[in-house]
């Protein structure tokens, strides 16, 4: 299922990225993120993601078919995604 808080794209506040970053994927944010020397509010979606990276794909909701409850990434969130 395609989060609707990043509009699938996997990052909150993507639109402070330069459009020639965004164009290249998922993994090109990633490092414009690690690289970018001036202040943004990028960051990966809770919707599949720790903030640093998706145990998915980006831009997916963690789904059934995941690890859940306590042998889950979110099972401190009772098993959820952080955007649920």
């Amino acid at each position: 299922m395609i989060c609707n808080r990043c509009k699938g794209t996997g990052f909150l506040n993507i639109e402070q990225a330069p459009i020639e970053v965004q164009d290249k994927g998922p993994d090109a944010v990633l490092l414009w993120m690690k690289n970018e020397r001036e202040p943004h509010d990028v960051q990966v979606c809770g919707c599949g993601g720790d903030s640093e990276y998706w145990y998915g794909e980006a831009g997916q909701h963690y789904n059934l078919e995941d690890p859940r409850g306590k042998d889950g990434p979110y099972a401190y969130n009772g098993g959820l995604a952080e955007c649920n």
